[in-house]
């Protein structure tokens, strides 16, 4: 039998399942909003494919009841982790009133749910880098046992927004997580063309705080190194960058088409490495799943992915009246 890497983690394997059902989920709702799209029943996608195995990973190893994660607009698996479920996401979709995130009125991947510390991101990328700093700023100030978790990609990390708020952070030694999902493109433009250094992680040393580079699709790794970037930041000892290297497996939405800009050899040999199939592969080594379970857990995820998407589709579109609420202050 294979090295159980998870019990080492302090992770179970009833934790380790749900960490492979939540990126399944994610995956599911991702592929059935494609299929949405292509047939004209929602406007846009911007995909996690390829990224669930950072985004779960990561989710898991923070306090969900205390810590405020601040996503960017691929962080499916971080938000579905948080609380957010998939009828919420699938009314994002399709535009509909009920939608948590904005009620209709943001494109899909502007998460937002204050019940569930889910901080709203903005259409700037970027932008949610520095609003992570000031939460936990604000902690640090009230006394808080509370990390701030941001995510970004790596185009993201050459925006002054990055820079000036992984600044701050090492000069305040605040708790403050910064997670660049490297999935080596910034909509067209591959790595190579973005980053002078070899690795996001290297640019850590100018802030002062520690950099580390994992294997974006081992949910286990990036646990690890999110856990131990959690337990610094309560002890006071300041941020951490942490750089997981996937690969994008979609377009960079469903407006782009990334046949212009890379071979289809190329995303066929990044999936191979698909987390998806690796996680499952690791957990039926070390017998935590075969594949009746495996079986049972999609027909599961799908009954969840049906259900919410009927539910979002047949749901109400929001007033027109409304249109102006929360633009202007409301009389009372």
């Amino acid at each position: 039998m294979a090295e159980n890497r998870h019990q080492a983690l302090g992770l179970s394997d009833e934790k380790v399942l749900e960490m492979y059902e939540t990126m399944l989920m994610a995956r599911r709702i991702d592929e059935r909003m494609w299929l949405l799209n292509r047939s004209g029943k929602i406007p846009f996608v911007i995909s996690c494919q390829g990224q669930e195995a950072a985004q779960v990973g990561a989710a898991f190893a923070l306090d969900r009841e205390k810590d405020y994660v601040l996503p960017y607009y691929r962080d499916l698996g971080v938000v579905l982790t948080f609380g957010m479920t998939p009828t919420e996401v699938m009314l994002s979709g399709f535009a509909k009133a009920e939608d948590p995130n904005s009620g209709g009125r943001q494109m899909p991947g502007h998460f937002g749910q204050k019940k569930n510390r889910i901080v709203t991101g903005s259409s700037p990328v970027t932008t949610q880098v520095p609003h992570a700093v000031g939460i936990a700023l604000a902690g640090k100030m009230e006394n808080k046992d509370l990390v701030t978790f941001v995510t970004f990609g790596e185009g993201s990390s050459n925006q002054g927004d990055f820079h000036e708020g992984a600044n701050f952070a090492g000069v305040h030694k605040l708790p403050v997580i910064f997670m660049c999902e490297n999935n080596k493109y910034a909509i067209s433009v591959p790595i190579e063309k973005q980053l002078a250094c070899e690795k996001v992680s290297d640019r850590a040393i100018g802030y002062g705080m520690p950099g580390v580079t994992v294997d974006g699709n081992d949910p286990l790794e990036v646990y690890k190194a999110v856990k131990e970037a959690a337990d610094r930041g309560r002890r006071g000892e300041g941020p951490t960058l942490i750089e997981t290297v996937s690969y994008r497996l979609t377009a960079h939405s469903s407006d782009d088409d990334d046949r212009a800009y890379r071979s289809k050899e190329e995303v066929d040999a990044a999936k191979e490495k698909d987390s998806i199939f690796t996680f499952a592969a690791y957990l039926k080594e070390v017998g935590v799943m075969n594949e009746e379970l495996e079986k049972e857990i999609n027909n599961r995820v799908m009954k969840i992915v049906n259900e919410a998407t009927d539910y979002a589709e047949n749901a109400p579109y929001a007033d027109p009246e409304t249109a102006l609420k929360f633009v202007y202050a409301q009389n009372k």
